[in-house]
């Protein structure tokens, strides 16, 4: 089976079209010079990218599988593969020519690749920074594959990953993983090492894939780590050409590679991916509007060319429906969030601040209101027995003091507390009786019961709520945080809390869930040991969570 990298840009809406949908909601974009300069801003291809030149592969006399390869978002009957050219990930070009390169693709049952399913070619574009997604289909469903790339006389190393069950299927179990959070500067990437060797079905990824700051320089990231960074990164991202090469120094990296090349990733972004804290259209600093949606667009472009994502998810100028659904079997539905890019500005400022009337205004979303019907709509029409939410930001209220009226962070869902009611209400109305929340972001981890009051503990328990601590980001981190009496004694839904960096593994099955706090002693220096800091079970029909 032949399946192409990319499209051809006729069988899209063209760039200045998707854009121009902007205009009434971005002032800038009622004028077209400025909706052109988003179009071209990125770099598109306007004749076609196939008129770029062929290289000969067989003139890549370096390694082109640099950066690894990865799979995600997996369906019942098809798997999407991912892998990029770089034979000098840290050069703008990535050391190939401006030449479009033929790659090959196999899909095997077994990791010799003695039994072949699938097999063809694909189109690395230079346009598209020499990235490749494969979508392969038809495949038996509930099934694992093995998989590799080949171009020129260089063969990438063999990823892992695998179909879901069929949508009507009463699959018993399933076993994923929850990762955030991943400064490269801040540690090494240990717990993806061990992430690589655990035993789990998917991976998801809930944001802070990279860090859009300045390392190794005045005013920018400190380098905690023994890695050389080269003098290139001293600058913040700001454009294509920056995030590309932000991505190729975080793809480098050993530990992530095993975690991608193990097990298929389900991704969202949260704000480093482009820029910290911003809001929709508004950004961290005061710049104008059309200048950070120029930002933007370049970094969801280079965010949707680096990670293994389908054709629907492909960016069209500053906009990228990120949001989708996926399920196994009738076990469980999966409603993945973007709690950034639709959101109202952040209440008060931002920051860590008393409640006002604001944060109950019901004018104000996180998610916007087409998402919000989306999920909503959806979980009417789930027939799942677990309906799991992969999303950003902390979503239970969190008091931040011990005090009648206590600070909320602004960034969280406790700014946005009229969007979560109407979440909650809409999971009631919906009948969802295993509603299983999945936060990144706050680098530590947490383990909350979703209360349909959060001020009153008696109140019912509508889901829970499991919070994956950052890969290295907060550096090596404490079992027990300064904040750890403070938060625990003001937030009694709160039911864990640990300060150390790793990840979490959640096993579904029909009667229970499972969530083991994974832990990693340091992240300072490399190699550091993993251990279980805590295990909880929440049963079907029962959301409090218990100690395991």
């Amino acid at each position: 089976m032949t399946s192409a990298a990319h499209t051809h840009p006729s069988q899209h809406t063209p760039e200045l079209r998707a854009v121009a949908r902007h205009i009434g909601r971005r002032r800038f974009l009622t004028h077209t010079a400025a909706a052109v300069a988003v179009a071209f801003a990125v770099n598109l291809p306007t004749a076609g990218v196939a008129s770029a030149a062929e290289l000969d592969a067989s003139k890549i006399t370096e390694d082109p599988f640099t950066l690894g390869v990865a799979s995600g978002d997996p369906l019942p009957g098809s798997v999407l593969l991912w892998t990029r050219l770089a034979p000098a990930p840290y050069q703008p070009d990535g050391g190939l020519p401006a030449e479009r390169v033929t790659v090959y693709w196999e899909l095997a049952h077994d990791e010799h690749f003695g039994r072949i399913v699938r097999r063809g070619t694909a189109t690395a574009h230079p346009e598209f920074d020499h990235t490749v997604h494969v979508e392969v289909g038809p495949l038996a469903p509930d099934r694992v594959f093995y998989y590799r790339f080949r171009t020129g006389g260089w063969i990438s190393e063999t990823g892992r990953t695998r179909t879901t069950p069929a949508p009507h299927t009463q699959a018993s179990a399933l076993t994923f993983a929850a990762v955030s959070c991943q400064s490269y500067t801040d540690g090494y990437f240990t717990a993806y090492g061990h992430l690589a060797e655990d035993d789990v079905d998917v991976v998801f990824h809930l944001g802070d894939y990279l860090y859009e700051y300045a390392v190794n320089s005045a005013g920018g990231y400190r380098n905690y780590t023994d890695r050389v960074i080269p003098a290139l990164f001293n600058h913040e991202t700001l454009t294509l050409e920056d995030y590309r090469l932000r991505y190729a120094l975080y793809k480098s990296d050993p530990d992530l590679r095993a975690a991608h090349a193990a097990h298929p990733f389900v991704v969202t972004w949260d704000d480093h991916e482009t820029e910290n804290n911003y809001a929709d259209d508004i950004p961290e600093n005061d710049v104008p509007p059309e200048e950070f949606l120029l930002r933007r667009a370049a970094a969801y472009r280079a965010y949707w060319e680096n990670q293994p994502l389908r054709r629907p998810q492909q960016p069209a100028g500053a906009d990228m429906q990120l949001y989708r659904r996926l399920g196994w079997g009738r076990l469980a539905q999966f409603d993945i969030l973007d709690t950034r890019q639709y959101r109202s500005d952040q209440a008060y400022g931002d920051g860590l601040d008393l409640p006002g009337p604001e944060i109950d205004d019901p004018a104000r979303t996180m998610t916007g209101e087409t998402q919000e019907r989306w999920l909503l709509d959806g979980w009417r029409g789930s027939r799942a027995l677990w309906n799991v939410v992969p999303q950003q930001v902390n979503f239970a209220q969190r008091k931040l003091d011990i005090a009648p009226v206590a600070r909320l962070s602004m960034d969280a869902w406790d700014g946005y507390r009229a969007s979560r009611r109407r979440v909650l209400d809409g999971a009631k109305a919906a009948g969802v009786e295993n509603l299983m929340v999945l936060t990144g972001d706050v680098h530590v981890a947490y383990a909350y019961d979703i209360k349909d009051d959060f001020d009153d503990p008696s109140s019912a328990t509508l889901g829970t709520e499991i919070v994956a601590t950052s890969i290295s980001s907060g550096r090596d981190g404490a079992d027990r945080p300064t904040t750890w009496d403070t938060y625990t004694g003001a937030n009694p839904h709160m039911k864990f809390y640990n300060g150390r960096r790793g990840y979490v593994t959640v096993e579904l099955g029909r009667e229970a869930a499972r969530a083991d706090f994974k832990a990693v002693s340091g992240v300072s220096t490399p190699g550091a040991a993993i251990t279980t800091a805590a295990s909880f079970v929440t049963e079907v029909g029962d959301q409090c969570l218990k100690p395991a």
